[in-house]
């Protein structure tokens, strides 16, 4: 068995392929294999491998190169994707040799962070991925919405097919990843599909031609659903403009389904709003994404609170040794830990033994570090415990990026 890094017709009949056995209904009418084709454009400057044997394909592994956003830093991160192997070679480590490859290459050209959404998340915590909480759908009519229809809002509305608009939207969401814990972006080759299928809405929120706001969306029969991809907002004025709109379609679709970030509370935009919110995570099928700091470059000079603590990190392929982390003047900074790390003055910092998971959940505001001690990804005292309270306050990252 051989692991190599394929072209972009080999995806074609190998990573394609498998991903699309794994992942779509099967077995498929020939014509699918004459519309992989059509996606090459969109893959051409991932990094995708593949684990053979005698000419077979085994298994699979795809990283996009993605960009996210980390406490306020935009990092270089790798999203993993299409990550398959054959039925008949499931379970014989093909795939853990890939991923090891895959995130090793990665790392070396400088991508910090790694992403994914899960087949099964037990499988990826092996490899250091934490949990990151999963966006929301919230479900209501759209005569629930009636209460804006006259209300006086400042801005005005835009609506336009996303291929004609693609560029404020792209705009837009690059504003989104400066701003937005967890926020994460495709490529521009990639993201360029959405434009190119042309399949969507897009409405915008604008005030002095300013974009405020944002969603994309289609509407599935008439009597039925106005389905919404992620409701983008600077703030509730945005948002009620976007939301006023959707309202206009009372006598048009039964429903309105929209998706928005976990922290949004959704039971609280109007008055007698009847709304369905709902993150449902399952195996195999609807999964919570996951990421991990492949890099402790990662933190360097993040937005910290004034802790001080010594952590020695364990178990892992990318993330070793013992580090000090000082956020005392308020941008983290990483140095090679002595025993105790004691400074020049001669105060010891408390210590902490963290797993890469472990550090990673606490970067990405998803576990307190008491629930780090309790998940059993780290040993982390009381002392330690509040000192890494102070560096990382609790944050809910929102991974907007479709994998």
């Amino acid at each position: 068995m051989g692991v190599r890094r394929i072209s972009s017709e080999e995806r074609l009949t190998t990573s394609f392929a498998l991903g699309a056995y794994a992942f779509e209904a099967s077995p498929r009418s020939a014509r699918r294999a004459e519309e992989f084709r059509g996606y090459l454009p969109y893959n051409e400057g991932n990094r995708t491998l593949i684990a053979e044997e005698d000419g077979t394909t085994l298994a699979a592994a795809t990283a996009i190169p993605m960009r996210q956003n980390l406490r306020g830093a935009v990092l270089p991160m790798a999203g993993v994707a299409g990550v398959a192997s054959h039925p008949l070679a499931r379970r014989q480590g093909h795939v853990r040799t890939l991923l090891h490859q895959l995130l090793d290459e990665m790392r070396d050209e400088g991508h910090l962070l790694t992403a994914l959404y899960p087949f099964r998340p037990s499988f990826y915590a092996r490899f250091g991925y934490v949990g990151l909480p999963k966006p929301r759908t919230v479900t209501f009519s759209p005569a629930d919405l009636g209460p804006l229809l006259g209300a006086d809002l400042p801005g005005e509305v835009g609506w336009e097919r996303i291929g004609a608009g693609y560029k404020a939207w792209r705009e837009f969401t690059e504003r989104c990843l400066r701003d937005r814990h967890g926020f994460a972006l495709f490529p521009d080759y990639r993201a360029a599909q959405l434009r190119d299928l042309d399949e969507r809405w897009l409405l915008t929120a604008r005030v002095d031609g300013v974009v405020t706001g944002a969603v994309t969306y289609r509407i599935d029969d008439h009597g039925g659903e106005l389905i919404a991809d992620d409701l983008l907002a600077d703030d509730p004025y945005a948002r009620s403009l976007l939301l006023q709109f959707f309202a206009r379609h009372v006598d048009q679709v039964e429903r309105v389904s929209v998706g928005v970030a976990a922290d949004e509370l959704p039971e609280l935009w109007l008055t007698d709003l009847d709304v369905h919110v709902e993150a449902r995570v399952a195996r195999p099928g609807s999964s919570a994404p996951m990421a991990r700091l492949l890099a402790l470059d990662a933190l360097t000079g993040l937005p910290a609170g004034p802790g001080r603590v010594r952590v020695e990190l364990t178990g892992d392929r990318w993330l070793a040794g013992a580090h000090l982390l000082d956020g005392t003047t308020g941008s983290l900074e990483l140095r090679a830990a002595t025993a105790g790390g004691a400074t020049p003055a001669g105060s010891a910092a408390p210590a902490a033994t963290l797993t890469a998971a472990g550090l990673s959940a606490l970067a990405y505001g998803v576990l307190d570090p008491v629930e780090v001690h309790l998940r059993g990804l780290g040993d982390v005292p009381a002392e330690a415990a509040a000192e890494l309270r102070r560096i990382f306050p609790r944050r809910v990252p929102y991974l907007f990026a479709d994998f």
